[in-house]
């Protein structure tokens, strides 16, 4: 009898459990079993890899953006470290470029007043290397002008601080030597790496770039004239003999309404590729001291 019934396993003696769910607990009516491919979703095509092109992160995987960074901007893939190569700085071992992009704050253009100013870091390829956010209150930006002292936090794609800029309140007048701009670059942050001080000139902006023992490294020197219509302005970096041309920092023509309307600038920077990435760090900090 127990073989021919309807619902095997239904019909057992008293006091043994059922094998198989009874009817009450078979679900909603519809259902017929178990359930196969649910209906909206399309059956992937043949061939189909849920991996990108070789370097890129896998689709439908999260893709990390720096606080304010424009989404979608591609990030330079991570390289491995150096020997001795200090966090973060991994990215400059393969680089003998840098491209820094100031963002347009619309606040800014509209009201006047100076906002915290950020920066997009990329190499040559377009791919973004770091991601710079000042760190100033509203009365130092406003009141100091570009003789402000700050705090620049530099993120990597992670948007982990990887090098802090800090540059204290100095004189911004050829006429006080004894009072001279000067930035610290730290990486990672809290360990100096390198300093950046002004060499009085009474005409030429010149700078020295410093190693963490405050030994002088490389020289560089600005134009008599630090601006320019439709051209760059090159800011050579040296030798301490000022005789061998290392590279160079550029400020770059970004049109006449960018340049005439807002204070947003864009630089370019060149070293040698097999230069300490410390070094290459320093002369980062340079270019924002620039």
């Amino acid at each position: 009898m127990q073989m021919n019934a309807p619902h095997p396993g239904t019909d057992v003696p008293p006091g043994y459990p059922p094998q198989y769910p009874s009817a009450a607990f078979q679900g909603p009516p519809e259902h017929t079993g178990y359930p196969g491919l649910q209906a909206g979703y399309p059956v992937p095509p043949a061939g189909y890899s849920p991996a990108g092109p070789t370097g890129f992160p896998p689709l439908n995987q999260p893709v990390y953006n720096q606080p304010g960074g424009p989404a979608g901007v591609p990030c330079m893939p991570t390289p491995p470290p150096p020997l001795n190569c200090p966090p973060g700085l991994e990215y400059l071992s393969q680089i003998d470029q840098l491209l820094i992009h100031q963002q347009i704050e619309l606040l800014e253009v509209l009201t006047g007043f100076e906002t915290n100013n950020k920066y997009e870091i990329k190499n040559s390829l377009g791919q973004r290397v770091y991601f710079a956010v000042e760190d100033t209150d509203f009365c130092t930006r406003n009141c100091c002008g570009p003789s402000r002292p700050f705090t620049l936090r530099i993120l990597d794609n992670m948007g982990k601080e990887v090098i802090t800029l800090e540059r204290p309140l100095r004189c911004s007048s050829c006429c006080c030597p004894c009072c001279l701009q000067e930035i610290e670059i730290q990486a990672p942050p809290g360990v100096p790496v390198g300093y950046v001080t002004q060499t009085w000139h009474p005409c030429l902006p010149k700078f020295t770039i410093q190693n963490e023992k405050r030994e002088d490294v490389l020289k560089i020197t600005g134009p008599c004239i630090v601006c320019s219509c439709c051209a760059d302005i090159d800011f050579e970096i040296k030798s301490l003999d000022e005789q061998i041309l290392v590279g160079k920092i550029s400020k770059q023509w970004t049109g006449i309404l960018r340049e005439a309307f807002t204070d947003a600038d864009n630089f370019g920077i060149q070293f040698p590729l097999d230069l300490d990435v410390k070094m290459k760090a320093v002369m980062m900090g340079a270019c924002f001291l620039i």
